[in-house]
């Protein structure tokens, strides 16, 4: 299993999935942060993009994903709410000095990759005394999902493929206690066909060997202790907490919220939400869970589209289903 999005895109996009035999399957979990963001988080945003005076910014794959009710930010835009696409949380920070008399909510998605640039953000927010800006957190945390997933009975994942751009910040401490703990080989590997293709033959190594330990085979962008600059951070402002993954339920320590210190800039309640599932056609939970490929859903590429999705798998770019949409029809 790879959690990336862009290594499963990668994958596709190069046929690799095809050119190997019927004794390996690649299964695609979680990797995007943008499908697993709870339609809750989308409720909240859309409830505040409704506010007068408010401007609401995130960025652009979360725009099309679909709350409780189906609606969408997009939709919201259209009937006025004023919602801007950003590039990076920094721009944020612009928008608010700039429009002092709106109060602006960025909705800060992502896995610890871009966790990092929302924690800068918030220290920005203080430092500058900025009164207007708010945070809605909804950053979510790659390792207890994982942790979780190995530890379910009809878990077919046999060796994990690790995210490069996680492992970039996080290092490789958290892949050796999962690989330890799970008694399965943990290869952190890049994105271009031949690395992608250096970390399923370690994998597979492995596991014809009878081991199960962390290889690095992405030493370019990842060291043993990562980056520790954007790991303490991600500390200072963040600190985990129990967190609702779309179509995969609540994650314990699967997610960030801000620690007290900047608790006057949090939008979230720190109550736990009540959990909906998604959209019925949309068996979203079974391919975050490589329980099921997205071709083998009913609705796909029929009823579920790019352009009329039913869930956040064929929304986002990075999503699974978008990627056999886009390379497998």
């Amino acid at each position: 299993m790879e959690v990336c999005g862009g290594q499963t895109h990668s994958l596709l996009r190069h046929g690799i999935d095809r050119l190997l035999n019927e004794s390996v399957n690649l299964i695609h979990g979680p990797g995007c942060p943008v499908c697993v963001t709870g339609q809750e988080r989308i409720d909240q945003a859309l409830i505040e993009s409704q506010n007068r005076g408010v401007i609401l910014c995130t960025y652009g794959d979360m725009l099309r994903v679909p709350g409780t009710d189906g609606r969408t930010l997009l939709d919201a835009r259209t009937e006025g709410a004023d919602i801007r696409v950003v590039y990076s949380p920094l721009d944020v920070l612009d928008i608010a000095t700039q429009a002092s008399d709106s109060k602006v909510v960025f909705l800060a998605v992502g896995f610890e990759t871009t966790a990092p640039a929302t924690a800068l953000l918030a220290q920005q927010t203080l430092l500058r005394r900025l009164k207007n800006l708010r945070l809605l957190v909804a950053h979510v945390r790659v390792s207890p999902v994982l942790d979780q997933l190995l530890s379910d009975p009809n878990c077919l994942v046999q060796g994990v493929l690790a995210a490069g751009h996680v492992c970039t910040v996080m290092g490789e401490a958290e892949s050796v206690v999962l690989a330890a703990r799970h008694e399965r080989p943990f290869v952190i590997t890049g994105f271009s066909p031949k690395e992608l293709l250096h970390g399923i033959w370690s994998c597979i190594e492995q596991l014809e060997t009878g081991q199960s330990h962390v290889v690095n085979t992405y030493h370019t962008a990842v060291s043993p202790s990562g980056n520790t600059a954007a790991q303490e951070v991600i500390n200072s402002v963040f600190e985990p907490v129990d967190t609702i993954w779309r179509g995969l339920g609540l994650i314990p320590l699967g997610g960030y919220r801000l620690r007290r210190e900047f608790s006057m800039l949090d939008l979230r309640s720190n109550e736990l939400v009540r959990i909906h599932n998604s959209i019925a056609e949309c068996p979203s939970g079974d391919v975050l869970k490589g329980l099921i490929r997205p071709s083998d859903c009913p609705s796909f590429g029929t009823n579920c589209t790019p352009d009329n999705p039913l869930g956040a798998p064929m929304v986002s770019n990075e999503g699974a289903c978008a990627a056999y949409y886009r390379y497998r029809i």
